[in-house]
């Protein structure tokens, strides 16, 4: 164990933080699972499932920092639990094509970004290691900080809204003049 972990061994709450990242990873199954459920629940269960992973992604990152419970072993897996989520949820998503309502089918509409999305984050995964190998100045070069975070809120929302849009129950909330729009 590192020093950082050592030092919150014997607290009642020294694993929480794991619990909720590794409940991430353990929930991109049943996100797989419910996304080929073919009615109006397993959308809704998708989509769900997507929002905690979404939300706790900050949970667990804010109780580490504010218990103090931060770890080289947490700062390893959360990243790794988000990459796990984003991927599989864009590889889903390119399984079954978009309509955009003025274009008609556009299969590359998710399948191009999402190409780009993961190839970005093996790319950086990749520096970022290398840049661990090297000395300390590279890996605060390439270190996580308040852009990668405003990136994976962004990238979390959208993809709740692309997720959101495949759920029937979501056409409530459109305007009813935009509701038979989107049924055609």
């Amino acid at each position: 164990m590192g020093e950082e972990d050592t030092a919150t061994v014997g607290s009642e709450h020294d694993y929480i933080a794991y619990r909720i990242t590794l409940g991430r990873v353990a929930a991109v199954p049943i996100l797989v699972a419910t996304f080929y459920v073919d009615c109006w629940w397993g959308r809704t269960a998708t989509t769900s499932i997507f929002i905690a992973a979404a939300i706790t992604d900050w949970l667990d990152g804010y109780i580490a920092r504010k218990m103090r419970l931060g770890s080289e072993f947490g700062a390893f897996l959360d990243p790794v639990a988000d990459k796990l989520m984003v991927a599989a949820t864009l590889i889903l998503l390119c399984t079954k094509p978009m309509v955009a309502v003025v274009l008609g089918p556009v299969p590359w509409l998710v399948t191009v970004p999402s190409i780009a999305i993961i190839g970005r984050e093996i790319t950086m995964s990749a520096v970022r290691e290398w840049a661990a190998s090297q000395n300390g100045k590279l890996s605060e070069a390439v270190a996580v900080n308040s852009l990668g975070k405003w990136k994976t809120a962004t990238q979390m929302i959208a993809l709740t809204i692309l997720l959101a849009s495949r759920d029937s129950s979501f056409e409530r909330l459109l305007p009813s003049d935009m509701e038979s729009t989107a049924k055609k």
